[in-house]
């Protein structure tokens, strides 16, 4: 009995484990594949799905943001030819909150800079404030990640341009001779921004399995 049971045990585990990392190879972004036969890349990104589980979380904040809102921005995006999965930055950058500012000065839905806001077309004045237009800014979002396409050529690496910056992140290919975004050494924000989007989208799309009633 004991020799059974010590049987049965180890068929769970490896049940789960297959489980697992079958689900882990099922996680794409932009339509892209995550390499998560990368240790460092899956270890990331189970700290990131557990960070927004409704086990740390406890909260519905985030679904009930998301159904406010992503549907509108998904067809603006769409509009735009920019992936579906971009609709989940402005919930990790603001979580949809306009009145988020950060100490750098960011903005509004998507978090825009001043002058970024201003190159993709909005007003940021001392009267008026576009950033924190759902419509606008959405807009002028895709209209930015648009360019960064045609610069990078890749969505994984426009998603790490928009958090931070197109400048710094040709620095950091030109510097250090490497493209891929899950290789490249990036600042701590920069370099989980990524897995911070994949997460959510997971968390927002299979709330059940990250402990969400739903």
């Amino acid at each position: 009995m004991l020799e059974h049971a010590e049987k049965l045990k180890h068929e769970k585990a490896s049940l789960t484990s297959v489980s697992e990392e079958d689900y882990f190879n099922s996680l794409t972004f932009a339509n892209e594949s995550i390499p998560t036969e990368l240790t460092s890349v899956k270890q990331k990104l189970g700290k990131y799905l557990s960070k927004f589980s409704f086990k740390k979380q406890q909260s519905y904040q985030m679904h009930k943001q998301a159904d406010k809102f992503l549907p509108q921005i998904a067809a603006i995006l769409k509009s735009y030819g920019i992936p579906e999965d971009f609709k989940y930055v402005p919930l990790v950058e603001s979580g949809l909150d306009p009145r988020v500012t950060s100490h750098k000065g960011a903005g509004g839905y998507w978090q825009f800079m001043p002058a970024t806001a201003r190159l993709y077309g909005l007003r940021v004045n001392a009267q008026v404030d576009d950033r924190v237009d759902f419509l606008k800014s959405t807009h002028a979002a895709a209209r930015y990640l648009k360019s960064l396409y045609e610069e990078f050529g890749d969505w994984t690496l426009v998603a790490a341009a928009y958090n931070v910056g197109g400048g710094s992140l040709r620095a950091s290919i030109r510097r250090q001779k490497e493209s891929n975004y899950f290789k490249l050494r990036l600042n701590a924000e920069t370099g989980s921004y990524v897995y911070k989007l994949v997460s959510v989208k997971e968390v927002i799309e299979n709330p059940v399995k990250h402990g969400y009633r739903i």
